[in-house]
């Protein structure tokens, strides 16, 4: 057996030898009949972005074929706002692709996503996910190269206070036990994540840590790898879906929303890009930011207000989006630069060799750092859909390729200072602004809606329901009505608590 097979951390993956787009339906009846399974979970996420679960108890070899080949009949009326009561049977098929080992349940269970599809036989045109993959297709269509993404997933954890080895408020970023109080709960999601199929890069603590009215909250991030834009949707959901688990084994409370309470660090869900031809990443040109990447900045940057649409889903998103808290509030992009909508991080781009420096005994290197250049968008947060948000960030990237003055947008939007500081006060107003609120994002969406619908990507339908749900949060005015009114911030808090 292949060594890297062998040490996968997915069980299944290490058990049948091959890698998880390999497995078949006689894969998935092999590894229940040779390990004790006894039951059969299908998720799948609905309209509020979480993932529903349907269980199977395996009754006999002949239901298990048939639950594998059919999938089962579900309610969409109740799964999706646009679907209506009166047509409402979906069909859910499963995808082997997803299966893994349950790691909460008591009974052997194998648990798999799967896919919609209508009363045809068809799949379900306005299925988030099914979304994604058709912008994934017009994407490759009009570039000839494939896109792909991964998360920054951040959120808090909040457990009562004990008093010991207090962090220093604000000033959590990369701390070490015991000042970080909830490593190993972090470690141990990584973990159950990494069984479930997620590539996961690292994780780390993050900036927020402070106490209120006896309880801590400690933000934590957990970073994945570059992988299929439709794969990186699926390792965030179903990441979501471990680490609130594993919190209420412990009594642990979980938030990813975007805010918790003024002057705090809120969470984001920064994603990061890279677009690939033949295996090769084509962000970059002769060590520098290759005219490929700047085209899909250029979209990035014409289609960014309509972006929160999908990024930004409820008011508290709003309160996250304002200046000097590393969250960004004006269209434009730059390199290593946190104030920015779009920024270019780090990318090994130096000559020098860096390990060999670290660690003389070494010999140079030849490793190909060039694959690392990623660029990031850093305005969504835990409230988005996943599968919309990078659909949409599909679409606004294919469109930096359909535009003629592409690389004349991103020389204009492109900025290398801190756009908050006094002495920058002159580009600062050159630059659009982000929309203050669910019901001005949905304003952007429906002046940009026929760029989203080009192609056949997003739905009419789909687009319908978003903004219906935007404008039902009236929050024109939310933000400055509550203005820095801690009370009022953390009764909008808890109301969005479990976004996403």
């Amino acid at each position: 057996m292949n060594r890297e097979l062998k040490l996968n951390p997915n069980k299944l993956v290490a058990f049948l030898g091959k890698p998880a787009k390999e497995f078949t339906k006689a894969d998935i009846v092999e590894y229940i009949t040779e390990n004790g399974i006894r039951m059969v979970n299908f998720m799948y996420p609905a309209g509020d972005g979480r993932l529903k679960t349907l269980n199977f108890v395996i009754n006999n070899a002949d239901y298990l074929d048939t639950i594998l080949t059919c999938g089962e009949r579900v309610d969409g009326s109740s799964l999706f706002s646009f679907i209506e009561a009166g047509s409402s049977d979906l069909y859910v098929v499963p995808r082997f692709s997803t299966a893994f080992h349950d790691p909460f349940a008591e009974i052997p269970t194998i648990s798999m996503l799967c896919s919609f599809f209508n009363k045809d036989g068809e799949p379900l045109a306005s299925a988030p996910r099914y979304t994604l993959l058709k912008a994934l297709a017009a994407f490759e269509e009009v570039t000839g190269m494939q896109f792909e993404a991964m998360g920054e997933l951040e959120y808090y954890v909040i457990a009562p206070d004990e008093g010991l080895f207090p962090a220093t408020d604000q000033r959590g970023y990369h701390e070490s036990a015991p000042y970080a109080k909830f490593n190993e709960f972090r470690t141990e999601c990584m973990a159950y994540i990494a069984q479930a199929g997620g590539k996961i890069k690292y994780g780390h603590s993050e900036v927020g840590n402070f106490s209120i009215d006896g309880m801590i909250y400690e933000q934590n991030e957990i970073e994945f790898l570059p992988v299929a834009a439709e794969d990186a949707a699926d390792q965030l959901v179903i990441a979501k879906w471990i680490i609130r688990n594993l919190a209420y084994r412990y009594g642990y409370d979980i938030t990813f929303a975007p805010k918790i309470t003024a002057g705090k660090a809120g969470s984001g869900l920064h994603i990061h890009m890279r677009i690939v031809k033949d295996g090769k990443n084509m962000m970059l040109d002769g060590g520098v930011l290759s005219d490929t990447a700047r085209r899909a900045i250029a979209g990035m940057m014409e289609l960014a207000p309509s972006i929160t649409a999908f990024g930004n889903t409820n008011p508290t998103s709003y309160f996250r989006l304002v200046p000097h808290q590393e969250a960004p509030t004006n269209v434009c992009w730059g390199d290593r630069n946190r104030s920015v909508l779009v920024r270019v991080p780090l990318g090994w781009t130096a000559k020098s060799d860096m390990c060999h420096i670290a660690n003389p005994l070494e010999k140079l290197s030849e490793y190909d750092t060039s694959q690392k250049q990623t660029v990031e968008m850093r305005s969504p947060d835990g409230s988005a859909d996943v599968y919309e948000l990078i659909a949409g960030l599909v679409v606004a990237c294919r469109y930096g390729f359909e535009l003629d003055n592409a690389l004349d947008i991103a020389q204009r939007t492109y900025v290398n200072v801190n756009i908050h500081q006094r002495e920058n006060a002159s580009k600062l107003e050159g630059l659009a602004q982000l929309p203050d609120s669910c019901a001005a994002s949905a304003d952007a969406l429906e002046r940009q809606r026929a760029l989203y619908e080009a192609r056949g990507v997003f739905s009419p339908a789909m687009i319908d329901g978003i903004l219906k749900s935007l404008r039902a949060f009236d929050d024109r005015t939310l933000r400055e009505d509550i203005g820095n009114d801690r009370e009022q911030m953390l009764q909008l808090v808890h109301k969005y608590f479990h976004c996403g």
